[in-house]
Formats: C-alpha cells, structure tokens, sequence
C-alpha cells in the first residue's frame, strides 16, 4: 500500500472514531437498583402461613404471611363480651325498671288507693259519730291518723311508679358511656393486635425473597417478605461536572440493558448536588473533570419489571 493511499484510510479511521466519541457523548454507564419493602409485624409469633413464594407477583392487598394468633383472637373475644355487657348496662339504665317491677309498684298503688278510700270512709262514720255523742275522742284522732297514713302512702307508691319509669341519673348515665366507650377502645385495640397477625401486600410488586419459613418464631419488627414494588425500581448513573448543570428533574433518558429486546424509557427523578464516588483530586480548573455527579432515573412501573437489581446499564439523554 503507498504512503498516499493510507491517508485517507487514517482520516476515514479519525472520521469514525470521532462519530463514535460525539455518539457516545450522552450515554453513562450505570446501574439498577430497587428499593425494598421488607414486610413484617409488629406482634411476636410462630409463622404459620406463608403464602409468597420467591419470584411471585403479587396484587395489593393479597395476604404474604400469617403468625400464630391464638392468645389474640381470644382477647378480642373477651373484650367484644365486656363490650356487649357494658351497652346492655346502659340500655338498662335508660330504660328504667322492668316492665313486671313497674307492674307490682302499680299494684301496690291501687291496694293502696283502696285502703285510703276505706280510711276516708271510717273517718267520715267516726266524725258522725263523734258530732252524735257515740264515741270516744280517741277513736276519732285513730281513725282521722290512718286516714292520714294510708293517703301518704298513695302518694309515695304513685311517686315510686313515676321514678320506676324514669332512665338513671345523669352522672350514672354518663359513667355508663364513659365504660361503653372504654370496652369499645379495647375490642379496638385487640382487633388491631389480630389484624397485625396477617399481613397483606402493600401495593403491587414481586416478591424478592421470603426469609423464614413455616413453623418458626418471628420477632416483633422482624421481616419476613422481602417485596420490590415497580415504582421502587430505579437506575443510577454517574455524569460529569460539565454535565450536570444542564440536568433536571423530568427530563427523559432511555436505559439499555443487555438481553432487553428495547431501550427502556426512564425519567430523571433526582440529581446530586454534590460530587460523589471520586478519588481524592485537588479541586482546580485542570481537575474539575474528574468530578461526577450521581443521578436517578424511574423507568415507568409498566417497564420495571424488564430491569433488576444490580444489572448495569447504559443511559442516553434525550
């Protein structure tokens, strides 16, 4: 080959080889990682049920894991009696005395009512006897005293069917409330301890990991489903000091993956204002492009599934 021909050759080489340098511009390697909800209770207990297995999808709300709940389940139950005695006690304070203790007191008003009657009758003879000279003094003031005596006890049976049909007074009526509404508290708070024994997906996601199985204890707190919800799925990369002035939230990347049949679209969440994963430099003019700034795209949670944690990536700004 002559010396002429080979420089073309070399300018065609330069010529690509600067393409491939303005091509590769906007693109960044980087990384995907996910954001993980670990799934627990705040109650103690023996795992008796997983129903997530590794890999699973899940829906919101699809129960993950169950804990042993027997001492819960029976301190609601005494809590929802206690509940059901406390507002039958106030019932009972409402609505005053039974119907049959009503009945009696009125039965003992008209025995009552007859022996006043009576009383008056008598006192009427005796007085007419008395006007006439047929009896002594004595026998009138008995007679005129259980006259007095059998209309008081009209009135006080007549007041006591009144009171009979009256609701309790009104502080007894309100520490009856007061007791309503405690036992309400409590059935509340063991419902809440029960509740706390089945935990449930929290949103969408895949199960990332299960970590402990049927039959052992789990402390409080403890997790046990280890779940990646698709809006928790995100990537990172890294741009240099001159980069990263010119970037913002929202403005759109596109992720390329190894194996993806498709560059995934991904928006930026977040930019660092700081410089971060360098080695030690001497801040200076010459040096400021070794400086890079992390940054924090979200693909669409349609697309998550198609990156995983820890895969790298390349990312082009559009």
């Amino acid at each position: 080959m002559s010396r002429i021909a080979a420089i073309p050759i070399c300018l065609l080489f330069a010529t690509a080889l600067a393409a491939c340098s303005h091509q590769d511009r906007d693109i960044y390697q980087g990384y995907v990682e996910g954001e993980f909800v670990y799934l627990g209770s705040s109650q103690s207990g023996k795992l008796t049920a997983l129903s997530a297995a590794r890999g699973q999808t899940l829906k919101a709300g699809t129960s993950t894991f169950a804990l042993e709940s027997v001492d819960e389940t029976a301190a609601l139950d005494q809590a929802q009696r206690q509940l059901t005695a406390a507002q039958s006690q106030l019932e009972d304070i409402l609505t005053g005395k039974r119907a049959p203790e009503v009945a009696s007191v009125r039965a003992q008003l008209a025995q009552a009512r007859a022996n006043a009657r009576k009383a008056a009758l008598q006192l009427s003879r005796d007085e007419a006897q008395f006007s006439a000279g047929g009896i002594a003094k004595g026998q009138l003031d008995d007679s005129r005293a259980n006259a007095d005596a059998t209309a008081a006890q009209v009135r006080d049976l007549a007041e006591q069917v009144d009171i009979a049909r009256l609701p309790g007074r009104p502080q007894q009526i309100a520490a009856q409330r007061s007791q309503v509404a405690a036992a309400q508290a409590y059935v509340a708070q063991a419902q809440w301890k029960v509740d706390q024994k089945r935990v449930a997906a929290p949103a969408d996601g895949l199960v990332y990991d299960t970590l402990y199985r049927v039959g052992e204890w789990v402390q409080a707190g403890s997790p046990v489903v280890q779940m990646l919800p698709p809006q928790n799925v995100k990537v990172r990369f890294f741009v240099a000091e001159s980069v990263v002035g010119s970037l913002a939230t929202g403005r759109a990347v596109s992720i390329h993956c190894d194996g993806c049949a498709a560059d995934v679209p991904a928006t930026i969440t977040y930019v660092s204002n700081q410089a971060e994963y360098t080695p030690p430099v001497i801040y200076s003019n010459e040096n400021r492009s070794k400086l890079v700034f992390m940054v924090e795209a979200h693909p669409q949670p349609a697309d998550a599934p198609k990156l995983h944690p820890g895969q790298p990536v390349a990312v082009r700004l559009q």
